[in-house]
């Protein structure tokens, strides 16, 4: 029997959204509401703001056409890293669970929000390319 080509192609990736899957909210008014994340294993990606200006910022964003508007996204901090190979540069990352805390404001009705997620994740020895992932919410304005 041969594997399905589905299973053999998936790959995981790097940074996981984890929840919440569906949030409801006062219609018009900001609300918070924390956005919480997983990096894989051994992974890092960079902090929302980087120490240098060539690293690429983790950035969430919701598409403006959603019907939800993103009033403010605060990151977390990052933590220390130095590579093996520089140990004389610091780099500000995120590694294992993340939570970035968002005020959005949505207007009345059900709104399945694609929201995105973008990063580079690297290793200890290199970076990937940058990614972009969905970020799927059912916003609910009452």
């Amino acid at each position: 029997m041969s594997e399905s080509p589905h299973k053999s192609s998936h790959k995981t990736e790097a940074v996981e959204y984890l929840y919440p899957e569906q949030v409801t909210v006062p219609a018009g008014k900001p609300s918070s509401v924390a956005l919480h994340f997983r990096i894989q294993q051994n992974l890092h990606i960079n902090a929302h703001k980087p120490r240098a200006d060539y690293l690429i910022p983790t950035v969430f964003s919701i598409p403006e056409s959603s019907g939800v508007h993103l009033a403010s996204a605060s990151y977390p901090a990052g933590v220390d890293f130095t590579l093996p190979v520089d140990p004389n540069e610091r780099l500000l990352v995120y590694s294992g669970e993340f939570t970035i805390d968002s005020k959005i404001v949505a207007a009345p009705g059900d709104h399945l929000v694609e929201a995105k997620l973008r990063y580079q994740a690297c290793d200890q020895n290199a970076c990937m390319p940058p990614k972009t992932i969905t970020v799927p919410i059912d916003v609910v304005g009452k």
